[in-house]
């Protein structure tokens, strides 16, 4: 499969509503509730392009910027934003609307590696991601340097479990 697609084709959107179940004693939305959101969201986007299953490999980062409260509505767009052979970067914005003010704010920015998968939970591979506006080509074109940074925190991770295992 060596074909290339638009970052629109696999764009999904989810809109939530913050509940009191789902807040702490702030009254603004657990992280780990929020966690959730991006996952899911991710899996859906990364499903779309890949046309197959797929498994969450990283968060590769998650900047939570403001909280979102009780009663606020929550935007979750995501999109593809870089792939790899089986690999794929999904970028995931979180906007909260205060109902009573229609007040926007981002919430939360994160970036998510899915990997494409067969029914046998092997690596496949995935269409390639071109960009079409300017907010997906600034994406892409800052995503080598981020699996750059994904690559090297591997690796440090792989040589701390090596230490580790050495010292036990």
């Amino acid at each position: 499969m060596t074909y290339e697609v638009p970052i629109s084709y696999s764009r999904s959107f989810q809109t939530h509503l913050v509940l009191p179940p789902d807040t702490n004693h702030h009254h603004s939305i657990f992280g780990g509730k929020v966690l959730a959101y991006i996952d899911e969201i991710a899996a859906i986007t990364s499903m779309k392009h890949a046309k197959s299953e797929v498994v969450t490999a990283s968060f590769d980062s998650v900047d939570f910027i403001s909280p979102a409260y009780e009663g606020d509505i929550l935007e979750l767009e995501a999109m593809v934003t870089s792939t790899g052979r089986s690999s794929m970067e999904v970028y995931v914005r979180v906007i909260a609307q205060n109902i009573k003010t229609g007040e926007l704010k981002l919430t939360t920015e994160s970036f998510v590696t899915m990997v494409a998968v067969d029914e046998s939970g092997r690596p496949i591979q995935v269409p390639k991601v071109y960009p079409e506006t300017e907010r997906e080509r600034q994406l892409f074109e800052t995503g080598a340097t981020r699996r750059e940074l994904r690559k090297a925190k591997r690796q440090s991770t792989i040589e701390r479990r090596k230490l580790l295992e050495n010292l036990e």
